[in-house]
């Protein structure tokens, strides 16, 4: 195993710097923006820059590596991620951080998708399953570290700005100095609406309202820690315990979602988002440690449905588009993410900090009602055509050479075969 390992050491740590200095860089600007005043909108808005920012990275780095070459277009990504987030500490200013958290955004999924893909073309068929699994766990672990090292310092200084723009730099000394070969051209997927809702349109409905909910959470979490009085600790610990729930939660519900009807189990994991924002409206807890838990309750919930739907949309496709439906799902996904930060930014600055919870509420509600309806108007589908449920990143950390490097050589075979198959509707 770690001799199969060693030739891909190189861009997992590459990867890895890029996640740890993404995850300093994601939670040091609301904790900052926050010290420095910023409105809540503002802050909300830097989710929807970065969003911004990602869908057109996902959209356009392709043409970019194939005009330079994978390279010199990972070294470019991670030189320009380097000078947004100093810029972010040169100019403190909101109409400022909102475009360079866009430019941040781009270069992000840029660099992530040159080291999927060089990943995914090293990857043997016999190792698939496992380097995704590790590739994953490498990334998790990075983000996790990179939020929680802003602990150790004061963040109303430069430290954690320039120690961001120094890991991002690191990100690409891995890759310019690796003797591997040039990977194949990028997976380059188009935004077909009308495909994706004729698919499947519980999962493109659900990873819309996902991406809002997601979004807005993973933009403004820190900002209502602070606003709520948590220390410093605690607030990355608010940020970071959910991704973590997420990804463990990602076990048992991968097991139900293969076991049963996919759209119930989404249902159920609606219900129980509902539940957890029902607590962060009403139930008024004031305990720093007792509100982390809670918050891990939560993301055990949210980061954990997106691969279900992700799933159940595979379940769907012709053979041939699984690159094609889940890659169209994450920038379906992408649109959601635009509007849920700018909307509960909004919110929290007209009603308060606990508003971030109600926009999140209203998108789990409408998820579920949606699911319910689509569950008693359409048949579930056989045990013979489900496939078996892959746990995935959350979409945040996820671009669509992300689902080039979780299929398995039988799908990716198919659907380098066949680019642009007809969809055929389901549900």
């Amino acid at each position: 195993m770690f001799r199969s390992l060693l030739p891909l050491s190189a861009l997992l740590l590459g990867s890895a710097f890029l996640l740890f200095a993404g995850g300093i860089n994601s939670l040091i600007l609301p904790v900052r923006g926050e010290a420095e005043g910023f409105s809540a909108v503002s802050l909300g808005l830097l989710g929807t820059g970065w969003a911004l920012g990602y869908v057109a990275g996902c959209l356009r780095t392709p043409a970019l590596v194939a005009r330079v070459g994978h390279i010199r277009a990972f070294s470019a990504m991670c030189a320009l991620a380097a000078i947004a987030v100093l810029l972010s500490l040169v100019l403190i200013k909101p109409w400022i951080w909102i475009p360079v958290r866009a430019l941040s955004g781009f270069c992000f999924a840029g660099a992530a998708m040159v080291v999927e893909s060089w990943l995914n073309e090293r990857v043997e068929s016999t190792s698939r399953g496992r380097v995704f699994g590790i590739y994953t766990m490498v990334n998790l672990a990075a983000t996790t570290a990179g939020q929680m090292v802003i602990t150790l310092g004061d963040t109303n200084g430069f430290f954690f700005f320039v120690l961001a723009a120094m890991v991002y730099s690191l990100a690409l000394l891995p890759t310019a100095m690796s003797a591997t070969s040039t990977p194949q051209p990028l997976t380059n997927v188009s935004l077909n609406l009308r495909g994706l809702w004729t698919n499947s349109p519980i999962a493109f409905f659900g990873v819309l309202m996902v991406g809002v909910s997601n979004a807005a959470f993973g933009t403004l979490a820190a900002v209502y820690a602070a606003r709520i009085g948590l220390p410093i600790t605690q607030i990355a610990l608010f940020a970071s315990v959910p991704i973590l729930a997420g990804a463990l939660a990602q076990i048992p519900v991968g097991i139900a979602s293969d076991k049963y009807d996919r759209r119930i189990v989404m249902i159920v994991i609606a219900f129980c988002a509902l539940v957890a924002d029902g607590l962060f409206l009403f139930a008024g807890f004031r305990d720093p440690w007792l509100i982390v838990i809670m918050a891990g309750l939560f993301g055990a919930a949210v980061f954990s449905m997106y691969p279900v739907i992700v799933a159940h949309a595979s379940d769907h496709a012709v053979p041939g588009t699984y690159i094609q439906i889940s890659g169209g799902l994450l920038l379906v996904y992408g649109v959601g993410s635009i509007a849920g930060p700018a909307v509960a930014g909004f919110a929290m600055t007209r009603f308060g900090a606990s508003s971030l919870f109600a926009v999140t509420g209203a998108a789990h509600i409408l998820f579920a009602l949606f699911a319910i309806w689509r569950v008693r108007t359409a048949p579930a589908i056989t045990a013979a055509e489900k496939g078996v449920f892959q746990a995935i990143p959350m979409a945040r950390m996820s671009t669509p050479e992300t689902a080039a490097l979780a299929a398995d050589s039988e799908e990716l075979a198919s659907d380098r075969e066949d680019n642009a198959p007809a969809l055929q509707e389901k549900d």
